[in-house]
């Protein structure tokens, strides 16, 4: 077996527990009805906006499901409202999709940001490996020599290493997950749903905001 079918198979595997364990989460609900996850310490966030953060993961399917929800929403939010992904690295078999998205945006190629999730869990298509990746995206028109470099990029390695540092600093243990001022966090699990998701982060920004 090569190294690429184990990185498959691991990868594979990862998907499921994450899946698995978000499934789970949802099915429990939020300790004592809360709605939110309050963090201590609170986190620094970009001076003068009201910061949000996207813990998501390529290969989770409640991601994908999310998805189109939060783009809806983001169109919506007030200009002093920065929304900011994060791809999220459960093991070392999940670091390409983490690269596949920094070298996406680097190359302002987020066109194709939801198309990877219609890729993988709607044409289930495996787009894991950086082989897999590189060929889904040349398909999709990017220059193959020009996505490798970027790929492989310092740049794009150092963000991979910042949204690690993140998923520690914010306690991250499951996708998808929202952080809001660097003070909460809100997922499925706390809100019992996507859409619910998606509102509690809503009125927790409107909080925050209230109170500048």
């Amino acid at each position: 077996m090569g190294f690429s079918q184990i990185s498959r198979i691991w990868m594979v595997l990862a998907a499921c527990v994450l899946t698995l364990f978000s499934a789970t989460l949802l099915a429990q609900g939020a300790p004592g009805g809360k709605k939110y996850m309050e963090l201590s310490p609170a986190q620094p966030t970009e001076p003068g906006k009201v910061e949000a953060l996207e813990f998501f993961a390529y290969s989770c399917t409640h991601c994908a499901v999310l998805e189109p929800l939060l783009e809806k929403w983001i169109k919506g939010l007030p200009a002093d409202v920065v929304v900011k992904r994060v791809p999220v690295a459960f093991n070392a078999s999940m670091r390409p999709l983490q690269q596949l998205y920094y070298s996406l945006e680097a190359m302002d190629r987020m066109d194709l940001h939801a198309k990877v999730f219609q890729a993988i869990h709607e044409e289930k298509k495996r787009v894991f490996t950086k082989p897999d990746i590189v060929a889904w995206v040349t398909a999709q028109g990017v220059d193959r020599a020009k996505f490798e470099a970027v790929f492989d990029s310092f740049g794009v390695n150092s963000k991979t290493s910042r949204a690690d540092q993140l998923v520690n600093a914010y306690k991250i243990q499951g996708t998808p997950s929202i952080a809001v001022a660097g003070r909460y966090v809100v997922s499925p699990s706390e809100a019992g749903g996507y859409q619910e998701t998606i509102d509690q982060a809503d009125a927790l920004i409107r909080q925050v905001r209230a109170a500048k």
